[in-house]
Parts: structure tokens; C-alpha cells; sequence
């Protein structure tokens, strides 16, 4: 395991089964360890399915040095990661974006988040890994009003992820990894 630095305190990543997690550790993990953070990693149930058969999970385990964390632990077990100043879910599919907004916690992940929306000082970032459809559920801007009201900062917008019909999208589309990471910088300023 490697040596971290943590001049800039404990990143959450929490990320969700959705194109482009398999880009989770060049395209956030890697680029918030060299600006100074300790990255601990949670992933929902399908997210680290998918990370585990790749490779990938322990990819980032080696490279964090903390455990991927995707199944709850035993009252008895040890808490695997540090407390955690800032999160970022990214990301995040519109199952886990609206669960989060009603205050669903049913996985290690959404149990996280929950949590930290009702922390002072912790800072909360959610890119939504949506399509056009998504938006279009008419329970959509309800949740995302319930988000922006806990003061959770969403990464949105046609100039940072524009919306495709299902099944539409440019084929390897890239997530974005560095809006994400200036959001960060925002937040924990």
C-alpha cells in the first residue's frame, strides 16, 4: 500500500454503477491524491460488482491504501476509513441521486451521503450521471431542488454533461472528472 498524502484532509468518493466508474481512479482518485487528499472510496453494491470483476477495485485499494468499501461492516468490525471532510458521488446514478434526496440510506454508500448532508461542515458534491429521460421523470426537479436545498453542490448543466435521449449518447463519453475536481476546490476552500 502506498504512502498518501493528506495535506487537504479526507476525500469521500462514493461512486454508482454507470459509464465511465471504470474511470473512477485515473479521472478523480488519482488527480485529488496529487492536490493533497486522502481518498477513501465506497462504491454502491453494483458499482463494486463491476470495479471487483475488472481489476479495478484493487487497483484502488493499492493506490489509496484504505479498503473499497461497498458491503456494510459488523458493529464488532474496525471503521476501514478516516473520517471524512469533504464528498464527492460521481457518479451517481439517477437511482442513487434520488434516493439520496429522499433520504433512502439501503447501502453503504447512500449511508455515507445521507449522513453527511446532515453534517455541519461537510461538504456534499453529486455529478448526476443522467440522460435526458431521467430529467424529464417528473420527480426529477423535486429531488434536485431537495439536494440544492441541503446545500449540496451538483455538477449539471449542457456545458459540463448535456443530455442525450437513452441509448443516444456519443459513444465512451468522458465524465467530468475536472469539474468535479473544481467543485471540490470550491467547497473545501
Amino acid at each position: 500500500m502506498s504512502e498518501v498524502p493528506t495535506a487537504r484532509g479526507v476525500l469521500g468518493v462514493v461512486a454508482s454503477a454507470a459509464g465511465g466508474v471504470a474511470t473512477l481512479r485515473t479521472g478523480l482518485v488519482e488527480p485529488a491524491m496529487a492536490r493533497g487528499w486522502r481518498v477513501a472510496v465506497t462504491l454502491t453494491p453494483a458499482a463494486g460488482r463491476w470495479l471487483r470483476a475488472s481489476g479495478e477495485l484493487a487497483r484502488l485499494e493499492t493506490l489509496t491504501g484504505l479498503p473499497v468499501r461497498d458491503r456494510p461492516r459488523l458493529p464488532t468490525d474496525p471503521r476501514p476509513h478516516p473520517p471524512v471532510d469533504c464528498f464527492v458521488a460521481a457518479p451517481a446514478t439517477a437511482n442513487t441521486v434520488a434516493k439520496l434526496a429522499l433520504g433512502i440510506a439501503d447501502n453503504q454508500a447512500l449511508t455515507h451521503l445521507t449522513e453527511a448532508l446532515g453534517t455541519p461542515g461537510v461538504p456534499v458534491i453529486v455529478f448526476p450521471h443522467i440522460n435526458a429521460a431521467h430529467a424529464r421523470h417528473p420527480a426529477w426537479p423535486t429531488h434536485v431542488a431537495n439536494l440544492r436545498r441541503a446545500g449540496v453542490h451538483l455538477i449539471e448543466g449542457p456545458d459540463v454533461w448535456p443530455l442525450h435521449e437513452p441509448q443516444a449518447a456519443p459513444p465512451a463519453r468522458e465524465l467530468p472528472w475536472a469539474a468535479v475536481l473544481r467543485a471540490v476546490d470550491t467547497a473545501t476552500r
